[in-house]
């Protein structure tokens, strides 16, 4: 069966048995998960104290150590010293090593956008020359695309360009900030417009090439051991040699390469919440009030089941999209495309998922360990506590890789920017539904089974948010783009639809193949996910609705979406209860 496309999910089924999930790992993936939890026990955790002093000297030591271990070349093929790992043993990794606080920061910025776009994008030349170090672990990588005016609209950044009269060199002269790496790094992808390039170019440049000049680090909230400063260029010349990909491609790759950081992202944030989740419930197995440990108490309980379900759907979504980028890889590189543009052409095709799997990712976490502040009660605001560290740093992910506010706008944009494309046909299948707005909503079947009633659930979220997406559209015409708030509405319906989805695969593929004694329990992670996600799809349809029909006559539409969005009553106080008991008789995340 082919892959679904990017964003296609909102008109096409998957089976279950087509998607990849987490108890499915193999004996090498579970081999490197055990290495690096051995390297985070004896080299990281007994140094996160002093690496968030701000030791550029520390943090660059750690980062070399994990090269000695492989971890930092798990991407790369195996000519330039990498391990030629899938994507999802990638993220998987990412996962695992987002537990770790800042050093996690600093090793996703060297081993993702500040080594990929030269692997990517890089000649020959340039992946033997620069490439083979960073993946050894030997050099470190930054990639600069942030200026003082320039933030998320990077291609107004004013960082310049000119060939030198030899014709030998590129003359730069700018300034980039935020720069994740700034302090450590050996090797810089600066983005900058040759001449007066309406666009961007991509460069090369080295850490001792005579104009670089490194600031300070940055005083920040969070996140206080990875190196964040400011680089100034003043006149550096740059071989000619050292452009990445052609004169003018520079913003394609920013682009390409802000895909891959946000999916990855995405599993950074789920190990860093199931860390949190651990920190949680040993804490609370712990501390008595009144006599009793906290863990006995409801309002506890309520706090761990909700951490666990949204973590466990978070990575429900992100080992589904990571097989459709692996599969996609294959066929590219069955057809004889470069390894490194087979990987970034099936990264950046996911954009839909990418963006989703970012906002959700570092909101979830961002619950998650404000969660665990509360349930550590004072204690929780001591620095001395490590949910301390995890609470400042979590903050940033909700604006790295582009703020969640631009990746909500850009779930809705691409999904419908890729049907006008005609790569599938979501206009058409709307334009159906709304049609026939009265008659599609799916009710329940005699002999329904559990699966069943919650995948008819989920079709049904995907008609509403199709009826609402086409009667937007075609009331507001072009206008309907810059309407911010009613694509947010739009965006957050298909971020809760293809989450539960994805989550009701996986438990389907559980129960289908015995993966778990105890699949009860996530039956019930299923029944309560869905039965919040139908509320907050029928507030965002509602909302929208409202917003672009003022003053018309709402109510058919209105009771068609409220139809859509409607699902049976859930026990949710004893579902979730059974959840948390699970956690507290455990004393880990081990769902």
């Amino acid at each position: 069966m082919e892959n679904l496309k990017s964003g296609e999910f909102l008109i096409k089924e998957t089976d279950a048995s087509e998607v990849f999930i987490s108890e499915e790992y193999n004996e090498e993936q579970k081999m490197i998960v055990q290495t690096i939890n051995d390297f985070m026990n004896t080299e990281l955790y007994p140094i996160v104290d002093e690496l968030d002093k701000g030791d550029r000297k520390l943090m660059r030591d750690t980062i070399i150590k994990a090269g000695k271990l492989g971890l930092t070349g798990i991407a790369i093929p195996e000519e330039y010293g990498g391990y030629e790992q899938s994507f999802i043993t990638q993220m998987l990794t990412a996962e695992t090593i987002g537990s770790g606080y800042s050093f996690s920061v600093a090793f996703m910025a060297s081993t993702g956008i500040g080594t990929l776009p030269i692997m990517y994008y890089g000649n020959e030349e340039q992946r033997q020359k620069y490439v083979t170090k960073l993946a050894s672990g030997e050099n470190i990588g930054a990639y600069c695309l942030t200026e003082p005016n320039a933030g998320s609209d990077a291609n107004s950044g004013r960082t310049n360009a000119v060939l030198s009269e030899d014709g030998k060199h590129y003359i730069i002269n700018g300034q980039k900030m935020w720069i994740t790496n700034a302090g450590i790094a050996d090797i810089q992808t600066v983005f900058a417009k040759i001449d007066r390039d309406r666009v961007l170019s991509a460069f090369i440049v080295e850490k001792d090439m005579p104009g670089v000049e490194i600031g300070l680090d940055e005083n920040k909230m969070g996140i206080k051991g990875s190196s964040t400063a400011q680089i100034y260029y003043n006149d550096v010349k740059v071989p000619v040699g050292n452009l990445i990909g052609k004169r003018g491609e520079g913003f394609r790759i920013a682009l390409n390469i802000l895909h891959m950081g946000r999916i990855k992202l995405g599993a950074n944030v789920l190990g860093a919440s199931k860390k949190a989740i651990t920190d949680s419930v040993v804490y609370a197995n712990d501390r008595k009030q009144f006599g009793v440990l906290i863990s006995n108490f409801g309002a506890i309980k309520y706090k761990f089941a909700e951490q666990v379900i949204r973590t466990f759907a978070l990575e429900s979504a992100i080992y589904r999209a990571s097989k459709l980028i692996d599969d996609m890889m294959a066929k590219l590189k069955a057809n004889g495309m470069d390894k490194g543009l087979a990987a970034i052409e099936s990264i950046s095709h996911y954009a839909v998922e990418a963006a989703i799997l970012k906002v959700y990712g570092s909101e979830v976490l961002d619950f998650v360990i404000d969660e665990t502040v509360q349930i550590h009660g004072g204690m929780g605001y001591s620095a001395d506590m490590a949910c301390d560290k995890g609470y400042r740093d979590s903050r940033i992910n909700r604006i790295f890789e582009g703020t969640n506010e631009i990746n909500r706008l850009l779930v809705v944009d691409t999904a419908m920017k890729k049907g006008m494309k005609g790569e599938y046909d979501l206009a058409g299948t709307a334009e159906k539904y709304f049609n026939d707005m009265e008659n599609i909503a799916e009710s329940h079947k005699t002999g329904e089974d559990f699966f069943e009633e919650k995948l008819r659930y989920i079709r049904n979220f995907k008609k509403a948010i199709l009826i609402v997406m086409h009667d937007a559209s075609t009331k507001l015409g072009k206008a309907f783009f810059s309407e911010q708030e009613i694509m947010n509405n739009l965006s957050e319906m298909m971020i809760q639809t293809y989450i539960s989805e994805s989550l009701a695969l996986r438990i389907k593929k559980l129960a289908d193949n015995n993966l778990k004694p105890n699949i009860d329990i996530y039956k019930d992670i299923l029944s309560v996910n869905i039965f919040d996600a139908a509320s907050l799809l029928n507030k965002n349809a509602i909302d929208a609705i409202y917003s672009y029909n003022e003053g018309e006559d709402t109510t058919k539409i209105i009771n068609v979406v409220s139809k859509l969005t409607s699902v049976a009553g859930v026990n949710v106080k004893e579902a979730r209860r059974k959840i948390a008991d699970y956690l507290i008789e455990k004393n880990e995340y081990r769902f």
